[in-house]
């Protein structure tokens, strides 16, 4: 399920950078909101989680259609 390029795409490109601005903000709204140590952990931590796993989404995608231009 996780080789094949659609859902390579949809993860690379849309869900994973999506949850990373979403962390990013949620990060920020605590850091405002006095809640300084949790901010910053969810803005160090869980944004680039996600920023981290859509290049290596992007990356895996790269390879499968690769993969699959050599096959076809």
């Amino acid at each position: 399920m996780l080789k094949k390029p659609e859902t390579l795409f949809v993860l690379g490109y849309m869900l994973l950078p999506l949850l990373g601005l979403l962390s990013a903000i949620v990060g920020l709204t605590m850091i405002l909101g006095g809640n300084k140590i949790g901010g910053i952990i969810v803005l160090v931590v869980v944004t680039q989680v996600f920023a981290f796993g859509a290049f290596f989404a992007v990356r895996a995608r790269k390879a499968a259609v690769l993969e699959e231009m050599d096959r076809g």
